[in-house]
């Protein structure tokens, strides 16, 4: 009765869905019901109750390997060890929407919950939104990927969960990159109820951005662990790949932090309004082009679940409905949502459009390289793959200006600057960032242009950072350096994170790429590879048994200048149920380097295959995206300023039209 309780929990969830999406909006509609508007509220948090319980019933299931449910016999085994089962729940397509519909509910608990200090109609408009787009996943799930369907003959044995997905990552990395994906829907529902309202003032970007940066902080983490997760897992070696997965949450990315810098400029200056609306529900709509490139079967992937077309073409149609109505909303509302004061060429207002400019071109460059591909396929005309020389070659030279204003913008006043201010206050940050340029020939062992252009641009960051973060502090009216560092907002400590994470990031990401070092070799126990200044040397190749595989595991010991500096243990892996060979890579991790093996297969006479890296300061890209997640965190978490800016309370409400919701 497991699998039947979850079910009715799912249908009893729709319900409430279209409940909290209908009423809430039609109560604001009609000169503001208030009983009808009041229903938002709980209809959310019951529906988060009903969708929790269809989650536990699914989950049940799967650790009491129910293989008469037709999922569990498809992605789980007996042998499995009882965390993957947990995890097994969201390893595969129809779990993992019912995740993302548990997740959105989880967000709209949370809207529900911290939002008491909004109007009732704004509120229930917000509510509303987001009742309406869970009540289309919930569609999607009941009628094209319901998790409780029954088999007629239940297997004594499952198929088992695909070992790729055997891995601690799998446990973090789906929650993490869901929160992101569809914490977008929270700003993207708060520019609808402006839209909705007319009233794109300060308070909807003051009460929207808080929701925005929480969304972007687990996004940055989550895109961050799957990179982390593909390097180690993998055995390729490689941190990033522009697959077109990997593509489908870098894009929301993007443009939800060109959102961040548009909704500072709407609370703080009243401008921006109709870029901050088109950004929020573009990010949102990538999110929902995302799930429709992982779940419509349009490519192969490690990472793509589902491969029935129907299931694509239902999200394609939601993808359009939510989008195009959206649109169509914001086009109804597009005269009064352009309104805004004229912008000064110099001043942070100008900064933040360039830099927002600058991100949505690298967004549609990005999606031109991930979309054009699968639609030549799907017209017939071939297959044609767009890989990492098309990006860097488009992407980064759109990045080198944006990275080059992040240290720029911060020290650029708001509404108007003066080029003479401008420069003095530049003239101590450009000068050591010139004289650090100067000394990095004389640090590296070699000198690329790509590697003394990306540690340069790395240091002006940094430097920019720092000399604002200092002068902020210089200026804090406080005694004694401790009180002053306390006495600077939340909003700064959050800004220096996030840029020096930009920072520490690019450095690594810069350091690798130019001083990586990769050797494929063939070596018999006894024998020795040199690389990066370490000396590897097979001394055994021995056979495993694992819970639900069998192994083989090397042992390398590696010394440096004939002192020994690790033993690293690569497997390789075959499953007993779906006989898929792994290999699991060995890594010996510093900050400043990981010496990474990869065991290949035998080549007879007695002799392995090995992959050997050494990648110079690999884990500065992963520390710098957790710094740059912790500026989003801390900056959330920031106590606000209430205050009213005297130019967005001088602000009109823009006049809805009549019956406008």
């Amino acid at each position: 009765m497991t699998a039947e309780l979850g079910h009715y929990a799912l249908a009893l969830a729709l319900a409430l869905a279209l409940l909290q999406g209908v009423a809430p909006l039609l109560g604001a509609a009609r000169e503001r019901h208030a009983a009808w508007m009041a229903l938002a509220v709980p209809a959310a948090w019951l529906q988060l109750a009903a969708l929790a319980l269809a989650y536990a019933c699914l989950t049940q299931a799967f650790i009491d390997t129910d293989f008469s449910v037709k999922l569990v016999a498809e992605h789980a085994h007996t042998s499995l060890p009882l965390v993957y089962r947990i995890t097994a729940v969201w390893g595969n397509h129809e779990g993992s929407i019912l995740l993302w519909a548990l997740i959105l509910a989880g967000w709209g608990a949370a809207v529900a919950w911290r939002t008491h200090a909004l109007d009732e109609a704004t509120r229930a408009r917000v509510l509303g939104v987001m009742g309406l787009v869970g009540a289309g996943f919930l569609l999607f799930v009941l009628f094209t990927s319901n998790p409780f369907a029954r088999l007629a003959d239940a297997p004594l044995q499952g198929r088992d969960l695909n070992p790729l997905l055997q891995d601690p990552g799998m446990v973090i990395h789906p929650p993490l990159l869901y929160m992101g994906y569809v914490g977008l829907v929270v700003p993207f529902a708060f520019a609808l109820a402006a839209l909705m309202a007319g009233r794109l003032d300060a308070a909807w970007a003051r009460a929207s951005r808080p929701w925005t940066l929480c969304a972007w902080a687990f996004l940055t983490l989550g895109i961050a662990l799957g990179s982390f997760w593909a390097y180690y897992e993998l055995g390729w070696g490689g941190w990033w790949f522009w697959d077109p997965v990997e593509n489908a949450s870098f894009m929301p990315w993007l443009l939800a932090t060109a959102l961040l810098h548009s909704l500072a400029v709407s609370e703080k200056r009243g401008a921006f309004r109709a870029w901050t609306v088109l950004l929020a529900i573009g990010g949102f709509s990538l999110s929902l082009l995302g799930t429709f490139i992982v779940r419509s079967g349009v490519l192969s992937s490690v990472h793509a679940f589902a491969t029935d077309a129907t299931r694509g073409l239902f999200i394609l149609a939601l993808l359009a409905t939510v989008t195009g109505g959206s649109l169509a909303l914001f086009a109804a509302r597009f005269p009064a949502a352009a309104r805004g004061g004229p912008v000064a060429p110099l001043s942070r207002e100008a900064l933040l459009l360039v830099n927002n400019l600058l991100l949505v071109v690298a967004t549609a460059a990005v999606l031109l390289g991930t979309l054009y591909p699968l639609v030549i396929d799907a017209l017939g005309l071939g297959k044609l793959s767009v890989g990492p020389p098309y990006f860097n070659a488009v992407f980064l030279p759109l990045m080198m200006p944006a990275l080059l204003l992040m240290g720029v913008g911060p020290l650029v006043r708001w509404q108007r600057d003066h080029l003479p201010r401008l420069a003095q206050a530049l003239r101590g940050v450009v000068l050591l960032a010139l004289a650090a340029a100067a000394l990095l020939p004389l640090a590296l062992a070699r000198v690329e242009p790509g590697l003394l252009v990306g540690l340069t641009l790395a240091l002006w960051i940094a430097l920019a950072t720092a000399w604002q973060a200092l002068q902020r502090w210089r200026q804090a009216p406080q005694h004694g350096a401790w009180a002053r560092l306390r006495a600077l907002p939340g909003g700064q400590h959050a800004m220096v994170l996030a840029h020096l994470g930009v920072a520490v990031f690019v450095a690594g990401a810069t350091l690798v790429t130019h001083g990586q070092q990769e050797r494929d070799v063939r070596l018999l126990p006894g024998q020795s590879l040199d690389l990066g200044g370490h000396r590897y040397t097979l001394s055994e190749v021995a056979a495993l048994r694992g819970p639900n595989y069998r192994a083989v595991q090397a042992t390398v010991a590696v010394t440096r200048a004939g002192e020994p500096v690790a033993t690293l243990r690569p497997q390789r892996r075959v499953y007993d149920s779906l006989r898929m060979p792994m290999t699991e890579v060995a890594i010996h991790r510093r900050l400043s380097r990981d010496l990474y093996v990869a065991l290949g297969e035998p080549l007879g006479d007695g002799s392995w295959a090995l992959r050997v890296h050494h990648k110079p300061w690999v884990n500065l890209i992963w520390l710098g995206a957790a710094l740059m997640a912790l500026g989003g965190g801390v900056a959330a978490a920031a106590r606000r300023d209430r205050r009213a800016r005297a130019v967005a309370a001088d602000l009109p409400a823009l006049p809805a039209p009549e019956g406008a919701p």
